[in-house]
């Protein structure tokens, strides 16, 4: 049976047989996916060639049969490149757009191209295999962030900052340790992505429709031919299982919310009440309104993506939730949320990446896109009593219990905010008031260079330890 396509040609649908009657006009357009999933035309072109190959080899197809597919199947690949391959509707999907055009090109052997295989099988190693492409396209974007982060983190080892907890000044800090906090999670992103690669990388092909294949098919042939680590065990799991896509979104989650937790401090940052950084008007925009405006859009927009891909991660859990095995139709739907998820994620990463960088100007010079204001962030340590905690650690090593180190150097705080002043302003009579252990060389634990320096161990805010960490980093990228 044949339907007629919107151009007016007339195509043949593959599964028409035990059918009387066509598609109604709505039903097809409202069940075809090729206006989303032709993305995967390479995957799908990969994959029929290794199939081709491997009925040849297992005696199913003659050379000369596998080599008129493979031949086909690259002219077809170069009709979608330059532009030229009409997609049908009427045809459903990729697949059987791709299948419909090699019959039509080369004839009988064309129909040959589908012994041993189901849609099922074939479109859930199609997926995997651009899963896989884009997974290492993502993780090629992620470490040049993480190579930005760690560039900046060396360059600002020495500036120092105020820590927050609370979003209240805590402890002084060192900049460049503040970056290295963000490549931290990053690292973790890109081994989180690692390992789902892993899970991807098996070979749904070889299940057919649910079952298996009569078919003397070398499954571990095909796997090779594609690159897969092995074919998968079991063949109603290998047609039905979506946990690949689901656990690259959830991990694609946590990566944007990383990203998101990173744009709010910069979104806070830039803002005139902080002024800590400034952001190159490259990756900004003005107000239509109000002149003086400059908006972090990038980190805004970033921010509100994350909330876009976690909306694909629940999509997909519930489109898997209630379905019993094997396939099921509401598989199709898995596709949009994956490859907007994946979007998302490469488009967000890449212009992380080139705002936490530098580029040349027309003069060749090299500029930095985000730059910290020094002093700014330094006085704001300064003024925030953030050297309190040392206070305490320097009464407990003169023999003063925590307890009570805390209390003196709370009442002195209490002080400080009376008078409008910091510790390190204060004079030593004045401090000895809240305690006689307090000598003439407290005031160098009371600089916040002292401050930083004092946490001189591994993990810590030490100039010379950011230094190392950095050194650590960069052999994790390689």
């Amino acid at each position: 049976m044949s339907e007629t396509h919107p151009t007016g040609n007339t195509v043949e649908k593959p599964w028409t047989g035990r059918f009387s009657e066509p598609t109604d006009a709505f039903v097809e357009a409202f069940g075809a996916s090729v206006g989303f999933d032709q993305r995967i035309y390479r995957q799908d072109i990969a994959g029929s060639k290794a199939h081709a190959r491997m009925l040849a080899h297992v005696g199913v197809l003659s050379e000369a049969e596998r080599d008129s597919i493979i031949t086909g199947l690259d002219q077809i690949q170069n009709e979608i490149e330059r532009g030229e391959f009409r997609w049908s509707i009427a045809l459903e999907d990729v697949h059987m757009n791709i299948e419909s055009r090699l019959t039509a090109l080369i004839g009988e052997a064309g129909k040959k191209l589908h012994t041993g295989r189901s849609r099922n099988d074939q479109v859930a190693t199609d997926v995997r295999l651009y899963l896989r492409d884009e997974i290492d396209l993502i993780q090629t974007e992620l470490r040049r962030l993480q190579g930005n982060l760690i560039d900046l983190a060396e360059r600002e080892a020495d500036t120092i900052m105020p820590g927050f907890t609370h979003l209240q000044t805590a402890q002084p800090i060192s900049f460049g340790h503040h970056m290295l906090a963000w490549n931290e999670m990053l690292q973790r992103d890109a081994e989180r992505l690692a390992d789902c690669r892993k899970r991807v990388n098996i070979m749904p092909l070889g299940s057919a429709a649910l079952a298996g294949t009569t078919y003397p098919i070398d499954r571990s042939f095909t796997a090779r031919e594609l690159g897969f680590a092995m074919p998968g065990r079991n063949s109603l799991d290998g047609v039905s299982d979506r946990d690949f896509a689901i656990e690259f979104i959830s991990a694609a989650s946590l990566l944007l919310m990383h990203l998101s937790r990173f744009s709010e401090e910069l979104i806070l940052w830039v803002s005139s009440q902080f002024n800590f950084v400034e952001i190159s008007d490259a990756f900004c925009t003005g107000s239509s309104i109000m002149p003086q405006k400059k908006n972090p859009d990038v980190p805004e927009l970033v921010r509100g993506k994350s909330g876009r891909v976690y909306g694909h991660l629940i999509a997909m859990l519930t489109i898997m939730k209630g379905q019993p095995l094997a396939y099921n139709k509401d598989n199709q739907e898995d596709k949009e949320p994956l490859f907007d998820t994946i979007d998302t994620v490469k488009g967000c990463l890449r212009v992380f990446a080139d705002m936490m960088g530098c580029s040349k100007d027309a003069q060749g010079q090299s500029r930095c896109h985000v730059v910290p204001r020094r002093e700014v962030m330094r006085e704001a340590a300064r003024r925030g009593f953030s050297t309190a905690t040392d206070l305490a650690d320097y009464l407990v090593r003169k023999g003063v219990a925590f307890r009570d180190a805390h209390e003196i150097v709370g009442k002195a705080v209490a002080l400080g905010v009376r008078t409008e002043r910091d510790l390190s302003e204060m004079s030593l009579a004045e401090l000895r008031e809240f305690s006689s252990a307090i000598d003439e060389d407290v005031f160098a634990v009371l600089t916040l260079e002292g401050s930083v320096a004092a946490r001189n161990h591994p993990g810590g805010t030490a100039p010379e330890r950011v230094r190392e960490a950095v050194q650590l980093a960069r052999n994790l990228l390689l």
